[in-house]
């Protein structure tokens, strides 16, 4: 089995004392991209613009300030639509993320909200990772994006246009989360909520989505958010595989015969000592703490379940299986 694996490209293998749950995850290729970005970003730190966020910002800014004072045609030249960027309008590509999808006065708030909110988290991921890994974990969002339009509309044969980068935005969050969890937002200014909890929100909201989509046979609306946030899955893998076998350790330990739930065996030792008038009994000899007040007892760690044992005993019993 191991040389199989290994021939396969598998080819690290862990053995956990939990269960003896062999680990193949390593062989996975969101691992093996995962560690080329790491290593890009460790050999070419100066790769990408400073500050990316910055400029994405006031690149917004600016194309909303002009679809108010004219109107959406003004800045519809810089929508991603395939048929155009096969003419010759390449720059297509990358404008489209400087679109907001918001076009009125009255949504001035909500821009600046929504601008002021992806500016801290894009500055918070680029001063946590280094301008080279925040630079390719943006634009490999984008470039999964334009991917996504790209495949829909020749499978469809109709022009898939996206205005605006809100999958990226949304991949960008789900980062910040991963990295912050219990950093607190003000929930409409007045209600405190840790971060991790909005992004669970989003997650769900995203998942709707997508479900929405498949049932209404919308081919790019189901595959465009889900591969738009590959990203987020590449560069967190190492981390997601962790947790997924920290919990199934964890669910493991916990259905180990040899795992005390200590506030359970709290109670029922409360109950017994009410009971019987004492608090410890030897296992072996019988001995109480009420009888021998002197006596020094001790429970097994060993031993399956919740036994105790006198000072004479502790270490010479035969442990209960």
């Amino acid at each position: 089995m191991r040389d199989f694996l290994r021939k396969s490209g598998y080819n690290k293998i862990h053995r956990y004392d939990t269960g003896g749950f062999f680990d193949v995850t390593e062989g996975f290729p969101l691992k093996k991209l995962n560690d080329a970005v790491e290593r890009f970003a460790l050999r070419y730190p100066n790769f990408g613009i400073p500050n990316l966020m910055r400029v994405i910002v006031i690149g917004q800014a600016i194309v909303y300030i002009l679809t108010v004072f004219s109107n959406y045609s003004a800045v519809s030249f810089l929508v991603l639509d395939w048929y155009r960027v096969l003419h010759g309008e390449i720059w297509r590509l990358v404008t489209f993320v400087f679109m907001t999808g918001y076009g009125s006065i009255a949504d001035a708030i909500w821009v600046f909200f929504f601008l002021y909110l992806y500016y801290m988290i894009g500055t918070a991921l680029e001063r946590e990772w280094g301008t080279a890994k925040f630079n390719l974990y943006y634009l490999s969002g984008v470039l999964l994006t334009v991917l996504t339009a790209v495949i829909a509309s020749l499978i469809t044969g109709h022009d898939v246009s996206v205005a605006g980068a809100s999958y990226v935005n949304l991949s960008l969050f789900f980062a910040f989360a991963m990295l912050y969890p219990d950093m607190q937002f003000l929930l409409f200014l007045i209600i405190p909520v840790k971060v991790k909890w909005l992004a669970w929100l989003d997650a769900a909201l995203f998942a709707f989505s997508v479900i929405q989509n498949i049932l209404a046979l919308n081919l790019a609306g189901a595959l465009l958010p889900v591969i738009a946030i590959l990203n987020f899955f590449v560069f967190f893998w190492d981390r997601i595989t962790d947790e997924i076998r920290y919990r199934r350790g964890m669910a493991r330990h916990q259905a180990s015969h040899q795992t005390i739930h200590f506030k359970s065996a709290v109670r029922q030792q409360r109950r017994r000592e009410a009971k019987q008038g004492y608090r410890h009994k030897c296992e072996i000899c019988g001995r109480t703490d009420a009888d021998f007040p002197d006596l020094q007892f001790r429970y097994c760690s060993r031993c399956a379940g919740y036994h105790c044992f006198c000072e004479d005993h502790i270490f010479s019993h035969e442990h209960f299986k």
